[in-house]
């Protein structure tokens, strides 16, 4: 069962609202046309069928049109074109002149006060006269029942077939496509014109109209014509169809300029590759490395050789020079960060990754969809410097945490320093001892390598070998870790970094991809059969 044209009409409506500025200028024009006209057509009588006929020139089209109204109305000759305006030839006056208002035709001929039906005789549709054709293209967009009338020699004429019949094939339920001049064909010859002529049709989109042979001059076919004519006068649905499928051309078209057939969604892997460029511009790099300098820079200072690490203390954190924590190591009040400026490099590397998002979540719609998405993947660009500094500054970073080997290290290290200290303190003793004549018992020994060493000897090289032993130990793993909190630190911002994208980029974009999805759903109701 085929929808109401109110329904299509609110359809198409609501299609227009939500294209504007999205889709091509010109379908969203049509479609307001379609809307302005439906709107006006049925403020008017209702019962008139209006009937247009179409034709090139030396179709035999006024003829035609007079022998169909039983009267001389129209002025034929063998010389064209004679048709300058459209002529009305009019089946029940009442009501009728506010819709001739309407259509802009001025020539009006009263042939019967019953019926309900205007036939027009129009200009040429390929005159020299642009006027003409002007008029012509206009009225084929507003009558109800549309007459293509040809002849033996121009029915396969691309100007009528490109210009008119292929662009309205979807009106095919209010079309009639006549072969004027039938007589001039031999009778062997009719059917197969008549075949070919059909299937020119079907090419052009008119599935099911099967054109009539008629002849104007000897009135052989034109009973089936008025027939034809009369049997969708009598349907009084004329005008209804005419406009739904006006509605349904128009949804097409705009369906066509959308493109895409399936609602698209925002895949997380999409956004993982928006936040990988976007982390570049938010120079996450960069502090990861400074979190990882900032960790060997701590680990240093808790388990490096005791005498000398207040000298690291001396240095400035690497975070801290970034702005990301205090001096003394705490979080960041500010909520800003002290990174330069992103690069050309990066800013380019950061529009590209936009660009590549919104393209990868519209791909399958046309261009200018395509277009309006990334211009709302771009709506808050100047925005989003200053979102992915406060992001980054904002991340806890859990900077001042300290890891359980360090305990460790310094424990071994203070050892170290100890055996050392003992050692040497020893021998300093025994030194003066000598020095003074003092005698003391002599110092034990200790057997290493076939030797014996005296044992204040053997603490100082163990001090020195522990110590060093624990610096390189430390440092390797130090080295290790800060890896692994780089690559912590990395992972902390491009999650800060993705729910930026999501909401600075991802989110405009959304909001696209669901208008296009109601307006796909307002077209696929408007277009239906």
């Amino acid at each position: 069962m085929s929808l109401p044209l109110d329904t299509r009409l609110e359809a198409l409506s609501s299609a227009h609202a939500l294209a504007q500025g999205r889709l091509g200028a010109q379908d969203v024009q049509a479609a307001a046309e379609v809307l302005e006209r439906s709107a006006a057509r049925r403020t008017l009588s209702s019962q008139h069928t209006v009937v247009g006929f179409f034709g090139a020139t030396g179709s035999g089209k006024s003829t035609l049109f007079n022998a169909v109204a039983g009267v001389e109305v129209a002025t034929a000759s063998a010389r064209r074109p004679t048709t300058s305006e459209p002529l009305a030839a009019i089946w029940g006056e009442d009501g009728s002149q506010a819709l001739l208002d309407w259509l802009e035709v001025r020539e009006r001929h009263v042939v019967s006060q019953d019926g309900h039906l205007i036939l027009l005789d129009l200009p040429d549709i390929d005159s020299v006269s642009s006027q003409h054709r002007i008029i012509a293209e206009r009225l084929a967009g507003m009558v109800d029942v549309l007459v293509w009338v040809m002849d033996p020699q121009k029915y396969a004429d691309q100007i009528i077939h490109e210009h008119f019949v292929r662009p309205l094939a979807g009106h095919g339920a209010v079309t009639l496509a006549v072969l004027n001049q039938a007589d001039r064909l031999r009778a062997q010859d009719l059917p197969q014109v008549l075949a070919d002529l059909e299937k020119q049709l079907r090419a052009d989109g008119l599935e099911g109209v099967s054109p009539l042979a008629v002849s104007a001059l000897t009135g052989d076919g034109v009973d089936d014509l008025v027939e034809a004519i009369d049997e969708i006068v009598r349907g009084q649905e004329a005008s209804g169809q005419r406009l739904a499928a006006d509605v349904r051309r128009s949804a097409e078209a705009m369906r066509e300029a959308l493109g895409g057939d399936e609602s698209t969604q925002v895949t997380g892997k999409q956004l993982d590759e928006l936040a990988s460029g976007l982390a570049s511009a938010a120079r996450a790099e960069q502090v990861a490395d400074a979190a990882a300098a900032s960790y060997r820079r701590r680990a240093h200072q808790r388990t490096g050789w005791p005498l000398v690490r207040w000298l690291s203390k001396r240095s400035i954190d690497p975070l801290a020079r970034l702005g990301l924590v205090a001096r003394d190591g705490s979080s960041n009040p500010d909520r800003r960060t002290s990174l330069p400026p992103a690069d050309a490099g990066s800013v380019a590397q950061a529009d590209a990754a936009v660009r590549h998002f919104a393209d990868s979540v519209s791909e399958g719609g046309s261009e200018s969809w395509r277009g309006v998405v990334r211009r709302a993947a771009r709506s808050r660009r100047e925005e989003l410097p200053d979102a992915l500094d406060q992001a980054v500054a904002r991340t806890d970073l859990r900077a001042g945490k300290t890891s359980w080997w360090w305990q460790i290290a310094n424990v071994m290290q203070w050892l170290a320093l100890l055996l050392l200290v003992v050692g040497l303190g020893w021998l300093t003793l025994a030194a003066l001892a000598v020095y003074f004549q003092i005698p003391l018992p002599p110092a034990p020994s200790v057997v290493g390598l076939g030797i014996p060493i005296p044992l204040p000897t053997m603490l100082v090289v163990l001090g020195i070998a522990l110590g060093l032993l624990v610096a390189l130990t430390t440092g390797a793993i130090a080295a290790l870790a800060a890896r692994r909190e780089r690559a912590r630190v990395l992972r902390l911002l491009r999650a800060a970094v993705r729910d930026v994208g999501e909401r600075y980029v991802a989110d405009p974009v959304r909001s696209e991809l669901q208008r296009a999805d109601d307006l796909r759903e307002v077209l696929e109701l408007a277009a239906a059969p």
